[in-house]
């Protein structure tokens, strides 16, 4: 059930890792963007920022896994240090970002709160992880970077939790502005204790 549930994660990661490919194949205006003004898709630091949200967001989730492989931190510490290097620029970017088009959250200001809370969140525990890791603090590191890929891995659960509150909740506004908060809460909760079973482990 273990093996089962990595492979799954795994999976959706890749995936979710490579969603935003598809704003550069198709119009655009679909899902979350339909509900985003003509004015705010054409403002062009909106623009920027969204595209600088999307693209290293979608690269530190298809990387970020890697990092936790045993095998890859022991043996192949070179690989592992060039990785760690690009999701961190990764998710500096992509978070600095989100918090931009946090402000413009569909949802209003409980939506903008969530969503500028995890990208906070996502840029601190991932800023700790790279000074600890410069400090030789290698169990502190890896505390931070299971925070930071919790973080992360909200764009997993968002694509979850979303549908099926619509779903119960028959309200797409009231369902988002509720995801905003349950898409990266759970996931920063499941890695608190995480790490305190690998602290018992240690």
């Amino acid at each position: 059930m273990k093996k089962l549930f990595k492979k799954l994660f795994i999976l959706l990661a890749i995936i979710i890792g490579l969603y935003p490919i598809i704003y550069f194949l198709i119009d655009r205006k679909f899902g979350l963007l339909q509900t985003k003004s003509d004015e705010l898709l054409s403002n062009f630091c909106w623009n920027v920022a969204f595209y600088s949200h999307i693209i290293p967001g979608g690269i530190a989730l298809l990387v970020g896994w890697i990092q936790f492989i045993p095998k890859l931190r022991s043996k192949k510490i070179k690989l592992h240090r060039n990785i760690g290097k690009l999701y961190v620029a990764s998710v500096l970017i992509s978070s600095l970002s989100g918090i931009y088009i946090g402000v413009f959250a569909t949802g209003g200001i409980w939506s903008a709160i969530g969503f500028i809370s995890l990208a906070l969140i996502w840029f601190t525990s991932t800023l700790l992880a790279y000074l600890t890791i410069k400090k030789g603090k290698i169990n502190e590191h890896h505390k931070m970077m299971i925070y930071s890929y919790a973080a992360c891995s909200a764009a997993i659960t968002l694509r979850i939790w979303l549908p099926l509150l619509v779903l119960t909740l028959k309200d797409f506004t009231i369902a988002y502005r509720i995801t905003a908060w349950v898409c990266w809460i759970p996931n920063i909760i499941f890695g608190y204790f995480l790490i305190k079973k690998l602290n018992r482990n240690i």
